[in-house]
């Protein structure tokens, strides 16, 4: 009897792991997702740098959404020309805009030309000094200087100056927006590189009340916009505005009489400030309070 209870016991086991490896198989078969295996090797072709800067959570979903056609390869920023180049030539399809694109700030408010009114004692942190009175700089829009751009920054490509103000690397640049997303005062954007005309400010206040807190302020003069082509820049609530969908309009003309050089021609990693800018000859920084 004893045998037969376990040969009974065994049969039942086997009839079981049959009809169980039966109920898996058969629902592998009616779970199972087509990967097309050209996913895998687009992945390996790109620089596994996770960044975000293509719009895509990661490089595994920016090699899926290659492969189906949703995006084009000139998306991925940190990735070489070359192996851009090499992913279109295998999937058999347009490179797409491969212009560099870069953190750009919209400040030149270092501590030797701008006046903090208060001292911000606290965390060594932007957002932090920003929820305190706006962190105590005279310019309420300036940077604050206390490097949440440069920290959060994975690429090695921010570094704070000695005046305190961030330097972004644009070789080193992949425009992730990480600096976006963390600056307090929305100083930072992504930017073409072919974007050479910039106005390094966000101030709104209006002449000397501009200048009064920030040397490199803009002060609404307007002479940019009477020097430069017709509609390239416009004055908005004191501040001048570059209308980029006109672009190739851009000139250095329009930097050349900004009294302040609040209004830049940025290329190959210099910036250069018009002849009526006024010469900043001090290395110290600005008393305090």
């Amino acid at each position: 009897m004893a045998y037969l209870d376990v040969a009974g016991a065994a049969g039942f086991m086997l009839c079981l792991g049959i009809a169980l490896a039966s109920v898996l198989a058969l629902a592998n078969r009616k779970l199972y997702v087509y990967e097309d295996p050209r996913i895998e090797e687009v992945e390996e072709m790109l620089p596994h740098a996770n960044c975000g800067a293509c719009g895509k959570p990661g490089c595994r979903p920016f090699a899926e959404a290659l492969v189906k056609g949703e995006v084009d390869p000139a998306l991925c920023t940190p990735n070489s020309q070359a192996m851009t180049e090499e992913i279109a030539e295998f999937l058999g399809v347009e490179l797409g805009d491969h212009t560099k694109r870069v953190a750009r700030l919209a400040c030149a408010g270092g501590a030797h030309v701008a006046y903090f009114r208060a001292e911000y004692s606290g965390m060594k942190s932007c957002r932090a000094a920003a929820l305190v009175s706006g962190g105590g700089k005279g310019c309420t829009w300036g940077c604050l200087g206390l490097g949440d751009c440069e920290t959060v920054c994975e690429f090695d490509s921010i570094h704070m100056n000695k005046y305190g103000l961030p330097v972004v690397n644009e070789d080193h640049c992949v425009a992730c927006s990480d600096c976006v997303d963390v600056c307090p005062k929305d100083l930072f954007s992504i930017q073409p590189v072919t974007h050479k005309l910039w106005v390094a400010c966000k101030s709104l206040s209006e002449g000397d009340e501009a200048e009064h807190d920030c040397e490199v302020a803009c002060t609404a003069c307007a002479r940019c916009i009477a020097d430069a082509p017709e509609g390239l820049i416009q004055m908005e609530a004191n501040l001048a505005v570059i209308d980029y969908s006109k672009n190739e309009l851009a000139s250095k003309v329009a930097i050349e009489r900004c009294p302040t050089g609040a209004i830049v021609w940025m290329e190959d990693q210099k910036t250069h400030k018009g002849l009526g800018a006024k010469k900043i000859l001090r290395m110290e920084p600005l008393p305090r309070g």
